[in-house]
């Protein structure tokens, strides 16, 4: 896995500090791809400032509408997160994630997700991510600057990707796997099936939804998969119709 295929995706940043620091610390694990996604304030003085010789890295940031178009062609995404959720989501602590990542081609695209200073990641959003990621800090003072947070998660990546060190092993697929947004459309393609045969009442969803998105994403489904799946949600909506 190369270091520069690893892109940081900050959602929704309101100080355009935060942006400048967490640059500064992705250009010192050799990070280069950085996503923002509706930032408050970009481009900004202050970014510039707190980046600190980074700003090569502010210059060709990606700004995006949605996470979903920040997201698109990474086959694996990694959602940070400083608290736990009321459904499980698959979990990982920043070194469990950099072995995940060291095990992938020289092709692949991961993500690393981080959200609003304030509130962190929606549930909708962390949907979007493959795996939760949780930085186990004190748990009575576990709030984390946004950089620091980024500093944390690009240093285990280095060390795993540039040093080969992988702490655990991973059952990931060495074949393609399927992007952010090819899984965007087949979750599109899954609601209107079921909907389509009767095992989904959209006026009451509950969280059906949500339970195969995390199904899904725990299976890592390569291309070829996720081909085989919407052809049968095709042939099941044809028979219907």
């Amino acid at each position: 896995m190369k270091l520069s295929n690893i892109r940081v995706v900050l959602v929704q940043t309101t100080h355009p500090g935060n942006i400048g620091a967490a640059v500064r610390a992705m250009k010192n694990m050799g990070l280069e791809k950085l996503y923002l996604v509706e930032p408050k304030h970009f481009p900004h003085a202050d970014a510039t400032a707190r980046a600190s010789g980074a700003d090569d890295l502010l210059a060709t940031a990606v700004v995006c509408e949605t996470l979903e178009g920040a997201l698109a062609g990474c086959g694996l995404v990694f959602g940070a997160s400083a608290r736990l959720r009321t459904i499980a989501w698959p979990q990982v602590n920043p070194r469990q994630c950099a072995s995940v990542i060291s095990t992938l081609d020289d092709t692949a695209e991961v993500a690393l997700v981080f959200g609003r200073e304030h509130a962190g990641l929606t549930n909708e959003e962390l949907e979007q991510c493959h795996y939760l990621v949780h930085i186990p800090a004190n748990p009575e003072f576990s709030s984390l600057n946004l950089a620091a947070a980024v500093q944390v998660l690009a240093y285990e990546a280095r060390v795993a990707c540039v040093d080969e060190v992988a702490s655990q092993e991973t059952g990931v697929t060495s074949s393609p796997m399927a992007t952010a947004d090819e899984m965007a459309g087949f979750y599109r393609h899954l609601e209107q099936t079921i909907i389509d045969i009767g095992f989904l009442d959209p006026a009451n969803p509950r969280q059906l939804m949500r339970r195969l998105r995390r199904l899904f994403n725990r299976a890592h489904l390569d291309k070829m998969e996720l081909n085989i799946l919407r052809g049968i949600f095709a042939a099941a909506q044809k028979n219907i119709n």
